[in-house]
């Protein structure tokens, strides 16, 4: 730590030094914390209901009654789900790291544009999960005990949620509160306009229906559901995926017929944003659609909902109802075109703390 001259009264004075036993401190360097949904540890029994206790315990993500759903979720869920989420998740399971495919790419993610930002050596880039391992606390905690006395916060989805974004700030705040030196902290607003990232999904889209062996009719454009008294409450999460669509096709030049905006995985009885995915692709398939391509631009890494719901579940609707041909697209995941777009954020909401 270094002590600069003091001045009293226009007089220089000599430096002031720590006791002799003043703990060591780090400090003076910037943190980047990418922050994604979640991930449980394994597949079996007890690693699923772990995560599926830690998520669906979260009040953002479960706004029912907290009586009622705590009988549901741990008389009910908790004893059966852990067993049909863990089938699913060995179906996409990485196994040669024994680990998610969410993990595995936003740990390389973090990697790629910690090695972009590098030439600052002032710039720590680490990752976390919301619900989950690595959990945010340990990531800001490790953060800290590098030197990291600014913190930007990037919640990895361009769409905002209050049970997505703001819930991974709620559990910043909460490790905050622990802390006796808390550094300062930013947070990435949601960049569902952005023009990188519109860019990138219309660049990654072209390329990846290029290496199709057949033209979709149509492309759906798939994001994850929320219930609807959500909007109704306030919720701009409909807004902002609706954008996102429009922007993509002026981008990519296709009608509103060619690119359709859906939601998938709803959960319960409750009504949910609409159209279902669900039910798009099988009524697609029963109109005479034979060719069919779902992407799912609100996800920012390959996960369950894209590789299990929409890539083997989805594939299955359309066949079964019809279809002939059916794809599901990659996320942009840690393709050049993702990092440059998230590094570039990066950069843009470090200014002020670093010059590029």
């Amino acid at each position: 730590m270094n002590f600069m001259p003091q001045r009293f009264w226009g007089v220089a004075r000599a430096p002031l030094a720590a006791p002799a036993d003043h703990p060591l401190v780090n400090y003076g360097r910037i943190g980047v914390l990418l922050v994604n949904l979640g991930t449980p540890d394994g597949t079996s029994y007890w690693p699923m209901r772990r995560y599926l206790k830690e998520f669906l315990s979260d009040r953002r993500v479960i706004e029912a009654n907290s009586v009622v759903w705590w009988l549901i979720l741990n008389m009910v869920v908790l004893t059966k789900r852990p067993f049909t989420s863990g089938e699913a998740y060995r179906s996409v399971w990485n196994s040669e790291r024994d680990e998610s495919p969410l993990r595995t790419i936003t740990r390389s993610q973090s990697d790629k544009i910690g090695a972009l930002l590098a030439r600052d050596p002032r710039i720590e880039v680490d990752w976390a999960m919301r619900y989950g391992n690595p959990s945010i606390k340990s990531r800001l905690e490790a953060l800290q005990e590098k030197g990291c006395d600014r913190i930007l916060i990037f919640p990895l989805y361009p769409q905002y949620s209050a049970a997505t974004s703001a819930t991974a700030c709620d559990k910043t705040f909460d490790a905050l509160k622990e802390m006796r030196w808390q550094p300062a902290i930013r947070v990435v607003p949601p960049y569902f306009e952005d023009p990188d990232y519109i860019d990138a999904l219309a660049s990654s889209t072209k390329a990846r229906i290029a290496a199709l062996d057949f033209e979709p009719e149509v492309v759906i454009s798939s994001f994850h559901g929320l219930p609807r008294s959500y909007t109704d409450a306030g919720d701009p999460y409909y807004c902002h995926c609706a954008k996102t669509v429009r922007l993509l096709g002026d981008a990519l030049g296709w009608s509103e017929n060619r690119l359709l905006l859906t939601f998938q995985s709803r959960f319960g009885s409750a009504e949910w944003l609409q159209p279902y995915t669900a039910d798009t692709i099988a009524d697609l398939a029963q109109r005479g659609v034979k060719r069919v391509a779902v992407m799912t631009p609100g996800f920012s890494s390959d996960c369950i909902e894209t590789l299990e719901e929409m890539g083997i579940q989805g594939a299955e609707i359309f066949l079964e109802n019809g279809g002939e041909k059916f794809a599901a697209l990659p996320c942009l995941n840690d393709s050049n075109e993702s990092i440059d777009t998230l590094t570039t954020i990066v950069k843009r909401e470090l200014s002020g703390w670093v010059d590029f």
